[in-house]
Formats: C-alpha cells, structure tokens, sequence
C-alpha cells in the first residue's frame, strides 16, 4: 500500500510539474510523446537503480542512481517555484498576459536553485560551534570538546575525496569525543573501497561512540563496519567514558519512534544521579522525557532541516526540532542538519555540518 501512495504522489508531482513546463513558449514546441518519455525514463531511473543494486549489480546502476537522485531534487524545487507562481497568477485565472513570462521565470529560477544547490553539497561541511553549560560536568572536563556528525549517508553517491575531507576537518577540531547520530550509510553502503579504512581514522581520548538510524533499520545495520573502524555503537545502552561523564544512545532499529516506548528511560537507566550525561539519539524526538531524566545535553540529526526547498515546511509538520539549537525544560538540545545528504546530492540554504561543542562547567 506504502508503495502505491509512494508512486500516485511522485506521479502526480511528474504531471504537475510537467504541465507547467510546457506552458512555457519556448519549450511548447518540443514533440509530446519524446518528452513524455523521456520524463518518464528520469522519473524511473532511480526506482530502477536501487533494483538493480538489490540484484547486486551496483555499479551497473551508479549512473542511474546519480541522474534519478538529482532529478529527484529538480523536480522538487521545480514544483515549488510553479506553485509560487501559480498562487501569484491564481492558477492561470489573474494576470493572464503575464502568465507566460512568469512560469518561464519561475522555471529558470528553479534551474538556477538546483544549480545552486547541487554546489552546495558538495562544499566541505559547515561547522557548527556551540557552548554548552553544565552544572555536573566534572571539572578536569571543563573545556573538553565534542564533535558530533549525523546523516552521512555513505554510499555509491558519495566520493571518497568528500568523505576524506570530511574527516580531515574533523581530525582539524581535535575532539575530545566523536559522536555519530545515525545514517552512517545509505543503501547496501559503500563499494569496496578506502572507505572503511577512512571511517577508521576518527580517533579521540573518549571514543567515538555512534547509533543507528532509520536506515541502519533498511539495510540490517552497520555494526560490522563500525566495528573494523573502532566505533562504538550504543544500543539502548551507556557507557562512562570518563569519571562521572557518560554517553547514552537510543537504538531506533526495530522501533517506531513514538513517546511512550521507554527508549530514552532504557537508554539512560542505570547511571547514577549526579552524573554529566550526553545523550545521542538519531530522531530529535522524547526530548521532554531526556529532561525530565537528568540528561545533560541530547544531540539528535535524521530531519537534514528539510534539506531542499520546498521539502524543509513538510518536515516541520512533522518534526517539532528541526535543526540547530533549542531548550527544552532546561536541557539543551542540538539537532544536526546532516553532514551529508539523502537521495539528490543537494542542499539549498542550509549547507552540510558538522557539530562543534564546547563543555563548560557552569
């Protein structure tokens, strides 16, 4: 049933979009049935490549992946500029003289923000730097430093020369603890390659500790990846990893991520009152309930902020912590937008990041 709504919408947004573009004058005149089909071939390519790679054929459909993925994200921001210009021209019935130049403006704008964006994704993360008070901290910790990375996404999208540079600029921060929020990989991860040996080089005093995401959940998990790269992953589990500083991770696999399932009180159950707690959790969900259970700090990721315009105001429907910094009765909460990107090798507005964040004993 999932599959059948999946592919009404994503037919529906293909009619929609192409529709409009063939209101524009100068493109009315290509034949119909050629673009028809070729609209339908992209609309199909990435469907097909990720057949192809459960046939364990991946690289006969890398190529495949890359151009479904980025027309993915054109068609999105395309159907967000069209609706624009359709609320201004009220669908056609206002401004009528007008309506040709502005859905021809309303197509260039979106070839320009697709443009835009797919530069923006491929530019080194952003690095997010936030200070963080806290009253337990132990005071030897006092100034230690904590990087954290979410939605990575590793797979055949993704370049090991992105990848390297993302750790190089990691290694750069000199982190105390490295911490990783999920989304490591992306389908069946990457191909064979220096990947793993690169993961391998995040190294710091206190561990680099991860959980799994959502898509940890599609493709059985990550942990023996992890495992060769020295990385921790917490389950529904702590671990001190310094006198009286503990991390907590909240295991989503297998789990719908609804309040009321106890993961955040299975997570942090057994740590002794009065100890600095960092909890990791892929959703920025059950935020309420880490606070109100003494933790000191939550770091989450999986929303990526929306990631693409007009994508981000369906997220925020969804999602009450979208990205950045909140408070929550108290306790601070850090939502990363992704270090790297789901499907469409985009980003607009807001760039990759990486979390950069300071302990302080208040």
């Amino acid at each position: 049933m999932f599959f059948i709504i999946a592919l009404a919408i994503w037919t529906a947004m293909h009619v929609y979009v192409l529709w409009r573009v063939r209101s524009v004058p100068a493109l009315a005149v290509l034949p119909r049935w050629p673009f028809i089909a070729g609209s339908a071939l992209l609309g199909s390519s990435y469907v097909v490549a990720r057949f192809l790679e459960a046939l364990k054929f991946p690289r006969s459909g890398v190529v495949l992946e890359w151009i479904g993925a980025e027309w993915m994200g054109a068609l999105v921001i395309a159907l967000g500029c069209f609706f624009v210009a359709d609320i201004v021209t009220g669908f056609g019935f206002v401004m009528r003289r007008r309506l040709p130049a502005i859905r021809t403006a309303a197509l260039a704008i979106s070839i320009g923000l697709t443009f835009g964006a797919v530069v923006n994704a491929l530019r080194p993360p952003a690095v997010r730097s936030h200070e963080v008070r806290i009253a337990n901290l132990p005071p030897e910790r006092d100034g230690m430093i904590v990087v954290a990375i979410s939605d990575l996404h590793l797979g055949t999208l993704t370049t090991e020369e992105w990848f390297a540079s993302v750790v190089d600029q990691m290694e750069s921060l000199h982190p105390d603890l490295v911490l990783i929020a999920g989304d490591l990989t992306e389908g069946d991860g990457p191909p064979e390659s220096e990947m793993p040996r690169t993961l391998a080089r995040l190294r710091a005093p206190l561990g680099v500790w991860a959980v799994p995401g959502n898509h940890e959940r599609h493709q059985g998990g990550s942990d023996d990846l992890l495992q060769k790269a020295g990385i921790r992953m917490l389950r529904d589990q702590s671990a001190e990893v310094a006198p009286g500083l503990f991390v907590s991770g909240v295991d989503t696999v297998g789990h719908t991520h609804v309040p009321g399932r106890g993961l955040v009180v299975r997570a942090i159950g057994g740590i002794p009152a009065g100890k600095t707690t960092i909890l990791l959790s892929h959703y920025p969900e059950q935020a309420e309930k880490a606070a109100r259970g003494g933790v000191d700090l939550m770091i989450a990721g999986h929303t990526h902020a929306g990631q693409i315009w007009p994508f981000n105001y369906f997220v925020r429907m969804a999602y009450r912590y979208v990205g950045g910094r909140y408070e929550v009765s108290g306790m601070p909460l850090i939502v990363c937008r992704g270090t790297g990107t789901w499907g469409p090798r985009m980003r607009l507005f807001y760039p990759n990041e990486i979390l950069r964040i300071v302990l302080r004993r208040a």
